[in-house]
């Protein structure tokens, strides 16, 4: 060992960083909140090993394995090129050979069949050998090394089981160091079997927001909460909380509470207005028509339908019973890909002013996901019960927030429909998110409509209600 103190003559650290660096454990994992370094951190030890190497006359081999091309880059040019210079800023008197050099270059993985798989590396070389290389994990480029590794942001690596199963067997064959750093992003990861593992051999360090200020982080948490005004992100960022599968956007309780006996039933149809989403079939998956009521200012689910493997014809036929057997005011379609057909042929015959497409997108989707859910958290929406493939589809969507703070939704691909119940139903709910307006009603001529009966009792329920729904003034 060499007489240099730990990092101190270049950087002072946090006493949870410096505690971080100065153990030199084998197996080392960390679980830091946001904006507290734990990047910083690990670069810094990075980077001491391979001066330290270069002093002492031997050579150091580090990769940094991050979550994409992007992360890898940030990496390299924003923690470990500053370090670098830093240090031989500090150093250079004690050091022969001349500067450390910094490139950019390809990593190739032999494939099976096929040409090689192709990575962009960016890496520092150092005058005795010792090379620090930054690079996108998976599979090809775990396997690739044989080196000191780290693993920025693990919990959020594509294939980490993969990844995984592809990089320990390499670093075990000598001695050399794992480095494993994140934040949690829910229970279905490695990251958070490592973390959680009884009997490791792992060495753990544990450091949320509020003891990272208390070692002196200068942070304003109040602000932070304030600001992020999303408290599954704050739980799981910031306080390092395990959610559900990166958080359940329904969870059993709230699917359960707006669980109705007389949901799910055409018989109980009132003759009210109605809203309809359609989640189109791809392949395997499921044709789900979702239908609810409007009762007061409750939905009702009416009606759900749900088929596989059925033609396109099918499809259409199904909508138009729909059609002709509720007072559809409005009906939300998938549009997205092979939707795009049944979008526009719904609309030619059920009326533009009757039938949306809906492009999906990671905002689209969570906007109607966020009308169902506050529909749900307010009881103003009745759902089937005792239906453990509609719980289960509702409960497959997860809310995950990524390394950047945005937050997506994400299926687990457990359940039988693979959401399509859900997406179905937010479709249906975001429907009737349509505001108040009055609406006109014109029977053809010479026909009585089988609603004309009802017409002054669902007056009076309107008015009731406080609610007026309109469908353009077209007939029905």
């Amino acid at each position: 060992m060499s007489a240099i103190s730990p990092l101190s003559p270049v950087i002072n650290f946090l006493p949870y960083q410096r505690a971080w660096i100065a153990d030199e454990s084998r197996f080392k994992i960390g679980m830091f909140a946001r904006q507290t370094g734990k990047t910083f951190s690990t670069g810094g030890e990075c980077a001491d090993d391979c001066f330290r190497s270069w002093i002492d006359g031997r050579r150091s081999r580090w990769v940094i394995l991050s979550r994409g091309e992007r992360q890898a880059a940030e990496m390299m040019t924003e923690v470990i090129k500053p370090f670098t210079k830093a240090f031989y800023e500090v150093y250079n008197t004690l050091l022969k050979g001349g500067e450390p050099v910094f490139s950019e270059g390809e990593f190739r993985a032999p494939q099976a069949s096929g040409p090689d798989a192709v990575y962009k590396a960016l890496e520092v070389g150092f005058p005795n050998g010792s090379r620090i290389t930054a690079l996108p994990a998976n599979p090809d480029t775990a396997r690739g090394f044989s080196a000191n590794v780290i693993l920025d942001e693990f919990a959020f690596h594509a294939k980490s089981r993969e990844i995984w199963a592809a990089l320990f067997p390499v670093i075990s064959k000598g001695q050399q160091k794992l480095r494993v750093i994140s934040t949690p992003n829910g229970k279905g990861n490695k990251f958070y079997e490592l973390m959680t593992a009884e009997d490791s051999v792992w060495s753990r360090h544990v450091v949320d927001i509020y003891e990272a200020v208390r070692q002196g982080l200068d942070r304003d948490v109040d602000m932070l909460r304030r600001g992020m005004a999303d408290e599954d992100a704050w739980a799981q960022e910031y306080e390092l909380k395990w959610l559900d599968e990166a958080s359940a956007w329904l969870d059993y309780d709230l699917i359960s509470a707006c669980e109705h006996a007389g949901a799910g039933k055409p018989e109980g149809y009132q003759g009210g207005l109605c809203f309809v989403g359609v989640d189109i079939a791809a392949r395997n998956d499921l044709f789900v028509i979702w239908v609810v009521e409007l009762v007061g200012d409750v939905l009702w689910t009416r009606e759900i339908i749900a088929r596989r493997r059925i033609s396109f014809a099918e499809q259409d036929a199904l909508l138009a019973e729909v059609m002709r057997r509720y007072r559809v005011v409005r009906c939300r379609m998938d549009q997205t890909g092979m939707g795009e057909k049944p979008v526009e042929d719904a609309k030619r015959v059920h009326g533009s002013e009757r039938v949306e497409g809906v492009l999906f997108s990671a905002a689209s989707k969570l906007d109607m996901a966020t009308t169902l859910k506050e529909r749900m958290q307010d009881r103003k929406t009745r759902i089937p019960a005792g239906d453990p493939k509609l719980r289960a589809d509702l409960h497959s969507i997860k809310s995950q927030v990524g390394v950047t703070g945005t937050r997506r939704l994400i299926a687990d691909g457990d359940s039988d429909g693979h959401a399509d119940r859900f997406w179905a139903g937010a479709l249906a709910v975001s429907a009737a998110d349509m505001g108040a307006e009055d609406y006109g009603y014109q029977a053809a001529p010479g026909v009585r409509s089988r609603w004309a009966d009802r017409r002054a009792d669902d007056d009076d329920d309107d008015k009731a209600s406080g609610q007026r729904w309109g469908h353009g003034g077209g007939a029905w």
